[in-house]
């Protein structure tokens, strides 16, 4: 799927980055050129120099071809008109916004389009927007530095050892729950069809987990 990042300050780059190790390719906007250094020079998107809601600067992004699109700059009023444009005027199905003010936020969500305040857990919350319907968070502790979440893993990896999906994910498995009985795993513990799979795993890389372990496992491991 073809994504479009609006702003690429901490959280749009953290974003951009995820989108981009679980297979979607990638455009970023950013009005300051220097704002993509927080990517890196060899990481493979398009990087877009612009206001992310002129017309012009989101079909050089691809915004014609995008399935999903994020504004997160600095600017709820930036915001606010990108989101509504990537949705109204170019019918993207996923459009999600940052917004910082909690009353333009309630207004927001009425008119159909997700919104995420500034909060840890903010880069898990938009990916999985993009790409789930639901948020996928069973627990998160208060500081909200760590969250459990349930997996759905590719059939592919039943048959292979926990171990794998931990260091495919980036996560801990926590626990399982087979044939109806919960069970601590330990490192010779093999997946098994029917499996429910809890995990552990830091914030902002939650939803990360949860995609990378809906596809095959990788040929490395």
């Amino acid at each position: 799927m073809h994504v479009v990042v609006m702003g690429c300050g901490r959280v749009g780059a953290a974003l951009s980055e995820s989108l981009y190790r679980i297979g979607h390719d990638v455009a970023v906007i950013d009005i300051d050129p220097h704002a993509f250094d927080r990517l890196g020079s060899d990481f493979p998107c398009e990087r877009i120099i612009g206001n992310g809601y002129h017309r012009d600067v989101l079909v050089r992004a691809g915004i014609e071809r995008a399935g999903a699109f994020a504004a997160i700059t600095s600017g709820d009023n930036s915001n606010i008109i990108g989101a509504r444009i990537a949705s109204e005027i170019f019918g993207v199905d996923r459009v999600i916004a940052r917004i910082y003010d909690a009353k333009r936020a309630q207004v927001f969500e009425r008119l159909g389009i997700p919104t995420v305040a500034t909060v840890p857990w903010t880069t898990d919350r938009l990916l999985h927007t993009l790409i789930h319907d639901t948020t996928p968070d069973r627990w998160r502790d208060p500081s909200g530095s760590v969250a459990i979440v349930a997996l759905n893993p590719h059939e592919e990896w039943y048959g292979r050892r926990l171990s794998d999906l931990e260091a495919a994910t980036g996560s801990r498995v926590a626990f399982l729950v087979r044939v109806g009985a919960g069970l601590l795993p330990d490192a010779r513990t093999v997946l098994q069809a029917d499996d429910q799979v809890f995990v552990a795993a830091i914030s902002g890389r939650v939803a990360e987990a949860v995609a990378l372990s809906e596809a095959p496992p990788p040929t490395d491991i």
